[in-house]
């Protein structure tokens, strides 16, 4: 017998056999009555069917997707607790919360949504069949990957951004008094993405902040195969500062909506997070490739079949008096036929059919309106048009002007308040434009690109810091399976527009190592849609940066801004004291269009490709060629990705003859995607490439033997002539 013949049989069998009881307890009119008990009961159903809907699917060949919610149905309760307003960021196993919310809203075939996403139909209302997920922007909830816990750090986000915006006097897309619901499995608390967004919550209102998040913790006791050590869950977050503990029996309908609520309340009322423990049981495996058999004994499965959650809402109607066993039969033989029937439909429906509408999402482009956003500024900007400027003043100066003329933007990472930035980037901002809008965070990647994340989706325009591109890579994965995802897996209906800006690369002279002086962006370049800007000159640091925001209040792009250290405060090229560095601080409806490069020279001999610290490397190499009778142009590409392919096949073409100069790696290196673009594209003619050896940067002079150099480039230039 299969596990879901034995599922199904056993809640008949049982059902059947409930012995009635002399006198009916009454539901009251508070808490858990009798109206919301047949709403929990219905959405249990629901859930439960689909479940098995999606394994027949399977069967027939049109069915993707078997992670199922049978046993965790008592987070139906949950969403009964909840408005249908109260955004909802939910573990892979809440079916029957979405059940329940549509229910609560009206208006949504919940069944329907969640067979078309086990179909990959590309006319289901969120993803349209590019993966199954939760998700209804009708319902406010936030389509999540299968990620663990790495939705919570955004949780917190738009948690924080609700307070935020109305302090900003900003629009928000949660009602003022909105709880955010986020949950997960046992499993998923010892993620350090989970420990590290839980504690910011905390540690945001320990000082006083307002922090309306409700953390539900779905606890079925295994991750998979492993199981969970008995309370390790309670001992692990019972008594955590700033966060008020629930725990009740999940499978227990009345237990689960009354503490839910009481927890719901809590958080609505006090604007602080708490976290909700709810003790669940798991059915038909972790998917359906699972064998439990292989890792659980029968006594711990019948043990689980006793504590179904659909039989303790069955229990506890026909013990009301409000159903019969026989109705309770009926009932469910009835949703199981309806559940079927729109199986039926799901297996009809037509799939994604080409690349190009499947990527369609990821990344809209709108470069025109993109441009006009750039050109609008409010107040006169902070610095006199014209002035000479170093890259770092550039920034600080588009950052004041772009806080001016948009108030939803926020500024914050480690250090960029009081202290202005570890390079003095933000120095001022916070003094000029107040705590609520440029201020400090905790030392957390993942904290603070999760802030960013939710701050994004719920209306603000959030620019984060991270201090070092050392540092982002433990927290890469908040842009590459949250950030770049948002858009594709909900067509766009929900965004998460940020600007990252980054301080990178190498050549720090004084203060290096590997942790300073970091050359790895293949992470970066790999993920779809994420804009990655490079910026060398002061001018160009300014208008990328404009237009890095505007596309994020445009199309709501998600972009890297590359900084590079070595250049902030650089003022000279050719000599010390020649000022050639600096430039003019550009006009405010200055900008670059994302994917355009920038040619210095017309020579016609030799074409250098480079971006970053390579461009005054580049440059004061051509000019020492050009001493050797070689005319050359340098083509800074100012955009990794997308790479500004027709400007660099044009300026190919101009010479014949190309040398990238790539201060990352040779492996996993932008010259790569260089060189493979350039041959993609037909090019004929003479290609080579120097880049920086695959080492970490280390300490002190002995960087110089790793990292590119000028006698590199000029070697590489006379082999290739």
């Amino acid at each position: 017998m299969s596990a879901v013949e034995d599922l199904d049989r056993h809640f008949r069998e049982t059902v059947a056999a409930l012995r009635s009881s002399d006198e009916a307890i009454q539901l009251p009119a508070g808490g858990l009555d009798t109206r919301t008990a047949m709403d929990v009961f219905d959405a249990q159903l629901e859930s439960r069917h689909t479940d098995f809907a999606a394994r027949w699917m399977q069967q027939q060949g049109r069915g993707y997707y078997t992670i199922g919610s049978s046993g965790h149905e008592g987070n139906a309760a949950l969403a009964l607790a909840l408005r249908p307003t109260d955004p909802a960021l939910l573990h892979y196993r809440s079916g029957a919360f979405y059940c329940a919310r549509a229910r609560q809203a009206g208006g949504v075939d919940a069944v329907r949504d969640m067979l078309l996403g086990v179909a990959a139909g590309a006319d289901e209302p969120i993803a349209g069949g590019r993966h199954k997920v939760y998700g209804r922007h009708e319902l406010a909830v936030i389509p999540q990957t299968s990620t663990i816990a790495s939705h919570l750090p955004r949780a917190v986000g738009v948690a924080w951004s609700i307070a935020r915006a109305k302090r900003l006097g900003t629009e928000c897309a949660w009602p003022g008094d909105a709880v955010v619901c986020c949950s997960f499995g046992d499993a998923s608390v010892n993620h350090s993405t989970a420990a590290g967004a839980i504690n910011s919550a905390c540690h945001a209102a320990y000082q006083g902040l307002p922090m309306p998040i409700l953390f539900v913790c779905e606890d079925n006791g295994l991750g998979i195969s492993v199981p969970t050590p008995h309370d390790w869950v309670r001992q692990a977050y019972s008594n955590r500062p700033s966060l008020t503990y629930f725990a009740a029996d999940g499978c227990d309908p009345r237990a689960a909506f009354n503490t839910a609520y009481e927890a719901v309340t809590h958080v609505r009322k006090n604007r602080q997070p708490a976290f909700l423990h709810l003790s669940m049981v798991r059915f038909l495996g972790h998917a359906g490739s699972d064998a439990e058999a292989a890792y659980r004994m029968p006594s711990e499965v019948a043990a689980d079949l006793e504590r179904d959650p659909l039989l303790a809402t069955a229990r506890l109607l026909t013990t009301a008096g409000v159903l019969t066993r026989q109705q309770v039969l009926d009932r469910y033989d009835e949703v199981g036929g309806q559940v079927l029937a729109v199986a039926k439909e799901a297996l009809e429906s037509e799939p994604l059919t080409t690349a190009t509408q499947i990527a369609a999402p990821i990344a809209p482009r709108r470069p025109e309106l993109v441009a006009a956003e750039a050109r609008r500024t409010g107040e006169p900007p902070t610095a006199p048009v014209g002035e000479p400027v170093t890259v770092a003043q550039a920034i600080t100066h588009t950052l004041a002007d772009l806080l001016g003329s948009h108030p939803e933007m926020v500024v914050f990472g480690e250090d960029v308040g009081r202290k202005g930035g570890v390079y003095g980037v933000t120095r001022g901002l916070q003094r000029r434009f107040g705590t609520a809008r440029v201020f400090d965070t905790l030392l957390d990647e993942q904290a603070i690109l999760g802030l960013a994340l939710g701050a994004g989706l719920s209306g603000l325009l959030p620019v984060p810091e991270i201090q070092y591109l050392a540092y982002l890579h433990n927290a890469e994965d908040q842009l590459r399976g949250e950030a770049a995802t948002l858009q594709f897996f909900s067509r766009g209906q929900y965004r998460n527009p940020l600007v990252v800006r980054i301080a990178g690369y190498g050549y720090q002279r004084g203060f290096g190592g590997h942790f300073h002086n970091d050359n790895a962006v293949g992470a970066l370049r790999d993920i779809p849609g994420l804009v990655v800007a490079s910026p060398s000159r002061p001018d160009d640091a300014a208008a990328m940066l404009r237009t890095c925001v505007a596309a994020g209040k445009v199309d709501g792009t998600v972009s890297a801004f590359l900084e590079p250290i070595a250049l902030y405060h650089t003022r000279d090229l050719h000599a010390e004291g020649d000022n050639a560095w600096l430039t003019a601080y550009p006009p405010s409806a200055e900008h670059v269009p994302i994917g355009r490069a920038r040619t210095y020279g017309t020579g016609t001999d030799l074409t250098l490709v480079t971006f970053g610290n390579g461009l005054p490397i580049s440059l004061r190499a051509a000019r020492r060629l050009e001493q050797q009778g070689i005319a050359s142009r340098v083509v800074d590409l100012r955009w990794l990705a997308p790479l500004p392919v027709d400007d660099l096949l044009r300026e190919a073409r101009a010479t014949g003859r190309v040398l990238v100069v790539d201060e990352t790696r040779r492996t996993g290196g932008v010259s790569e995607g260089v060189i493979t673009a350039l041959i993609d594209a037909g090019f004929s003619g003479a290609v080579r490439r120097v880049a920086s050896v695959d080492s970490f940067v280390p300490l002190g002079k002995a960087a110089e033997l790793v990292l590119v150099s000028e006698a590199d480039v000029e070697g590489a230039a006379g082999e290739l002539l």
